[in-house]
């Protein structure tokens, strides 16, 4: 399955390559060995790898996923600090930074089921995604949930040096329940996903994670 967003993208890329693979036929002295190498990149191989990249697998949310912080990206746990959050938590909390290479999948998740209640698309710069200072500087929505117990959580979309494309379909109000598909950021990428200082995480720094089926911690009442 090909995320939607990722349909124009993907046809872009068969139709590129097949020109390519046209101008290095009638290009005259390419040697036969060259064209037989280069031919299969550029078609299909471009189109195949577009589409890879905006693949949208099925995904299981864990049994009692209700009272549980999924997370909201795949990829690898680079940073989890302490810090103060002052948008939607206002006070102590803890960040987990998830960085997303351009191999992991970039469909998006919901990480926790509730009620969305802060909504925010910030402008910035686009330094490399592993940076510390991504979180405040890059490019990125900014989206908060309120879980039933009255516990937050706010989760950003950072875009990264690659990345330029950051794409939410969540608004003010908006219900939703964990594992749930709410968008996607084009190519390497980093989500924050910030909880309240005192949550139990589940997770460590150098952990790999799956959108939507992988356990960040527990929502205490």
């Amino acid at each position: 399955m090909i995320a939607q967003e990722g349909w124009p993208f993907v046809a872009a890329a068969f139709v590129i390559g097949l020109i390519l693979a046209g101008l290095i036929l009638i290009i005259p002295g390419v040697p036969s060995w060259l064209e037989l190498g280069l031919i299969p990149f550029f078609t299909p191989g471009m189109g195949l790898f577009v589409a890879y990249f905006f693949r949208d697998p099925e995904r299981t949310p864990p049994p009692d996923s209700k009272s549980l912080i999924l997370a909201p990206a795949d990829g690898k746990i680079i940073e989890i600090v302490q810090e103060h959050e002052p948008l939607f938590i206002q006070g102590p909390a803890q960040r987990i930074s998830i960085f997303l290479s351009v191999l992991n999948v970039h469909v998006n998740r919901v990480p926790i089921s509730g009620t969305v209640n802060y909504v925010a698309y910030k402008p910035g710069e686009y330094r490399v995604a592993w940076h510390p200072k991504t979180s405040t500087l890059n490019e990125q929505s900014q989206i908060g949930l309120v879980h039933d117990s009255g516990r937050r959580v706010l989760f950003k979309q950072i875009a990264g040096r690659l990345a330029r494309r950051i794409v939410y379909r969540l608004a003010h109000g908006d219900q939703v329940q964990a594992g749930e598909r709410f968008g996607l950021i084009r190519f390497g990428s980093r989500m924050d996903v910030l909880v309240a200082a005192d949550t139990v995480l589940e997770v460590r720094v150098g952990e790999r994670v799956r959108a939507g089926a992988s356990v960040l911690g527990l929502i205490a009442p």
